[in-house]
């Protein structure tokens, strides 16, 4: 093995979103705009329920719940199976196509890291290397579309995220309860259900970050228990007749330090890069596209699939349709990783070195879990 993950290769082929079906774009419209037949993607007992909430499991795949079952006995009983993620399979823009019910080339948040006249803006964070960038970059206009079909749900997420620029990008005209800790969450559910709210939507972060931070191992165990258990306390204080809904934004790859750097040859036509390590976007200097694409293809192809912005666009990776402000923000070429790898990029940093990650299109981080289980079920 060269030290670039040839032996853990986990796919050979990139998992399309199903944006026509089963697909967490098509979530919320399901639940707020159900037309006369129930999609056949989705479980039953969810769209005929008089109350529900949308919990959304932050990095929970389908295929990490698949192994640990034992260790998550309250999902497990609950009905329903994968459906696709978008892409990439990121939170920015997974969040933005579950709470809008569009996809990516359709609401312009195409990227954790994105690029913006000339700038990569962290779409998370809100920044640039400028810094804070709400009074630079409106987060409402950046991604005007209307989230909840238009209507103004109650939102349960974390008290420090409600004022957040991503918060303002994907769910503006909302009604929003934050909390700061489990227990909270659960109570402050318990509240919106008692005053009659009939759609409640909430959120929860806590698999993602363990996961970043320690990989898929123990630590990630333990986290699934825990949000087993926070998924069981949220089912008992369910008024009868109510339903919960379970999906996630993208699943995970446990990475470890299997670092990437880009190849010299690669590197002299880059200007800059967006995205993050296993998406990333090389951004051509003037001219040099076709011979970025070239070098990208000779040295990086062993590891990921090596795509120009057309083919993405041509390939349907976006949806059917990608505005052109969306495609804007794209950049000349895309590494996507397809073994267990990521790409590095001094540029792209937090406060810790990053284990599991996510952002590709295999099947580890494509697939999330689509579940409902009923306030009446014992």
């Amino acid at each position: 093995m060269d030290g670039r993950g040839k032996a853990n290769r986990v796919g050979d082929h990139p998992v399309v979103p199903d944006y026509g079906g089963a697909c967490i774009a098509n979530v919320v419209p399901a639940l707020l705009e159900p037309g006369p037949e129930r999609p056949s993607w989705f479980p039953a007992g969810a769209i005929d329920a008089s109350q529900v909430v949308l919990l959304v499991l932050d990095g929970l795949g389908w295929e990490q719940l698949e192994t640990r079952r034992h260790l998550a006995p309250t999902l497990s009983a609950m009905a329903g199976g994968p459906i696709t993620s978008v892409v990439p399979s990121t939170t920015a823009t997974a969040l933005t196509s579950i709470a809008t019910g569009l996809t990516p080339g359709e609401h312009g948040v195409v990227g954790y890291r994105v690029a913006v006249d000339g700038e990569v803006l962290n779409i998370l964070r809100w920044t640039t290397p400028s810094g804070d960038a709400r009074g630079r970059i409106d987060p409402y206009r950046f991604q005007p579309q209307a989230a909840f079909c238009g209507q103004r749900p109650s939102i349960v997420t974390k008290a420090e995220f409600v004022s957040s620029g991503f918060s303002g990008a994907h769910l503006s005209d909302v009604r929003f309860h934050g909390y700061r800790v489990p227990s909270t969450l659960v109570a402050e559910l318990r509240r919106q259900l008692r005053a009659g709210e009939p759609f409640v939507y909430a959120y929860y972060d806590g698999i993602d970050k363990v996961s970043h931070e320690y990989g898929l191992g123990e630590f990630f165990d333990a986290e699934i228990a825990a949000a087993d258990r926070l998924v069981a306390d949220i089912l008992s204080v369910l008024p009868r007749d109510a339903a919960l809904v379970i999906t996630a934004d993208h699943g995970q790859v446990d990475v470890g330090d299997r670092m990437v750097p880009l190849h010299p040859d690669v590197t002299a036509h880059v200007s800059f890069q967006s995205g993050e390590g296993r998406f990333r976007w090389l951004h051509a200097r003037p001219g040099r596209a076709p011979a970025l694409h070239a070098a990208a293809v000779e040295h990086h192809a062993d590891v990921a699939w090596v795509r120009t912005r057309d083919e993405t666009v041509d390939d349907g990776w976006w949806g059917p349709g990608v505005s052109d402000q969306a495609r804007s923000r794209l950049g000349d070429v895309a590494l996507v990783t397809r073994d267990e790898v990521a790409f590095s990029d001094p540029a792209d940093t937090g406060p810790f070195s990053l284990v599991g990650r996510h952002g590709s299109l295999t099947g580890a981080e494509m697939f999330v879990p689509l579940l409902v289980g009923l306030a009446s079920d014992p």
